[in-house]
């Protein structure tokens, strides 16, 4: 299993990123949402600088806000600063459109969008479409320094419902989601994602796709509580931003949310439903994956942090990543809040992937 982070992107961080490599992180997930993050790509250029093993890159660029030339010119030249450590994670704009009040892009937009970021990061020519015309385009200089595509950043999709999941057997290199840490969940992604690739003519070993999850993950001290104040601090925002997306997935396409919130959802609605209409957009996400927000708080119960996080001793861990790994995941995600995340990858690092603590 392979353990990568994932970074609220802010310049005071980049000392985070840094202390993840020494401690064997494998991948920096560099967030992308520009009306609560900084940017990503003076973030990456920043991590490139300061690092020489962890593999870089968006965790994930939005589809939405940036056009398909843009995202790959951004994705080659931090692969001209960091060769061949790069990779580009795509997605519709879960956060980065719906704070701004607009849906994430459209499955036949992200469609056109893959095919044309694909070739382009391979140093391709592709057919282009803008405003209605359509022409041959590729990067003119690549051989002078500019961007580099060789070797190609692997293009990892963001996927959930089937329909992306679909795309993303089609164009990506790999899979970044976020399933619930649980061995069916992952068995039956694996499963639809093996279906699509054959479908498509894609190659189906796990080495030809690796698949990614985001939770996070908190080591339990001898007799602690899952939903302990520690706890709670460690996990709450990432298993809160759940109760966020569900949110959303009803008032904008009519989804109910899972059974395990029912007890809390009608409290939770009319929380978030004080706020009027037409500035709700900006309430809905406050302090996502970074804190939580004082109101939101008694909503952090036992149930939703077993179903969206990883929580549990050393031993019992170490059983549910191999159980994972087992399923067909091939790397855990971790996005801790701001204060607690130095504290949560040192634990990781501890028990999961370094059998010795680590000396400085």
């Amino acid at each position: 299993m392979q353990y990568g982070i994932c970074v609220a992107s802010r310049p005071d961080d980049i000392d985070y990123v840094v202390e993840a490599e020494r401690l064997g992180f494998s991948h920096a997930w560099l967030a992308d949402s520009q009306m609560i993050w900084s940017d990503v790509y003076a973030m990456l250029a920043l991590a490139a600088e300061r690092t020489s093993t962890i593999q870089l890159g968006t965790g994930v660029a939005v589809a939405g806000t940036r056009l398909a030339p843009v995202t790959a010119a951004a994705i080659g030249t931090i692969n001209q600063l960091a060769p061949g450590r790069t990779f580009c994670g795509i997605g519709t704009g879960n956060t980065a459109m719906r704070i701004m009040g607009h849906r994430p892009q459209r499955i036949a937009e992200f469609d056109e969008y893959l095919n044309v970021l694909r070739a382009l990061l391979h140093g391709e020519e592709v057919e282009y479409t803008l405003n209605g015309q359509t022409a041959p385009i590729t990067h003119l200089m690549p051989e002078d320094g500019f961007v580099r595509f060789d070797p190609a950043p692997p293009l990892y999709v963001s996927a959930f419902g089937p329909r992306a999941v679909d795309l993303a057997a089609l164009h990506g290199d790999g899979l970044i989601t976020s399933v619930p840490p649980d061995p069916a969940a992952v068995r039956s992604m694996r499963s639809v994602i093996s279906e699509r690739r054959s479908a498509h003519g894609r190659p189906t070993s796990r080495s030809d796709f690796p698949m990614a999850t985001l939770t996070t993950i908190a080591v339990l001290e001898p007799g602690e509580a899952v939903d302990s104040d520690r706890v709670k601090q460690q996990v709450g925002a990432f298993a809160i931003a759940a109760l966020h997306y569900s949110y959303e997935q009803l008032t904008q396409f009519g989804r109910r949310p899972p059974a395990h919130l029912a007890d809390m959802w009608g409290d939770y609605v009319a929380a978030v439903e004080e706020t009027p209409l037409e500035r709700r957009h900006l309430r809905t996400h406050l302090g996502h994956n970074c804190w939580v927000i004082p109101e939101e708080e008694r909503f952090i119960t036992k149930e939703l942090i077993e179903r969206s996080c990883l929580v549990g001793t050393p031993d019992d861990l170490r059983r549910r990543v191999a159980e994972l790994d087992d399923a067909g995941l091939d790397q855990i995600v971790l996005l801790p809040p701001l204060a607690a995340k130095e504290d949560v990858i040192a634990a990781v690092a501890r028990e999961l992937i370094s059998p010795t603590p680590l000396e400085r």
